[in-house]
């Protein structure tokens, strides 16, 4: 194993940690759940096989859905985001810049680094919100559940990138 791999797996433990022992206990307005192991999927560096993201995601899916009682919620939300990344990275990135760059508000920009991570969480809140809630009947809180955990994981998201630098 290498650095690298020894350093994600850090971060995989943390996250799974902070998701299972704090931020599962926290629901803002009976609405808004954090959801920032999404930021695991975001840092992925451009160079990293699409195989590996894939199986980094799920893995982390899978140990989610396990501590937070959701099965296949949270392992089919990060897959699909996993499987996102990389594409979606390809439009932020100048054409020039080096092949190994590594995702974050210092090499990106606040502003790119931004508008990546909102619409990597909207993707992943949605898919996670639908396939949680799988029916339409209650639609304004399927809406409202969407929204609030979007924007407090967003704003989770950019507190730990400004820690992060």
């Amino acid at each position: 194993m290498t650095i690298d791999s020894l350093k994600r797996l850090l971060v995989f433990v943390l996250f799974c940690l902070a998701q299972a022992l704090v931020c599962n206990r926290i629901q803002l307005f009976h609405c808004a759940i954090p959801l920032p192991y999404i930021h695991f999927v975001i840092m992925f560096p451009r160079n990293l096989p699409k195989w590996s993201i894939l199986l980094w995601s799920f893995a982390l899916g899978v140990t989610i859905d396990m501590f937070s009682n959701t099965p296949g919620v949270a392992s089919s939300s990060l897959t699909l985001a996993g499987a996102l990344q990389p594409y979606l990275l390809e439009f932020f990135i100048p054409r020039d810049a080096e092949e190994n760059i590594n995702v974050s508000a210092k090499t990106l920009g606040w502003g790119k680094f931004s508008t990546f991570t909102l619409l990597i969480v909207f993707i992943f809140c949605f898919t996670f919100f639908t396939v949680e809630a799988f029916n339409f009947y209650n639609w304004q809180q399927w809406l409202q559940y969407i929204f609030s955990s979007m924007l407090l994981t967003f704003i989770l998201i950019l507190s730990l990138e400004t820690i992060r630098q």
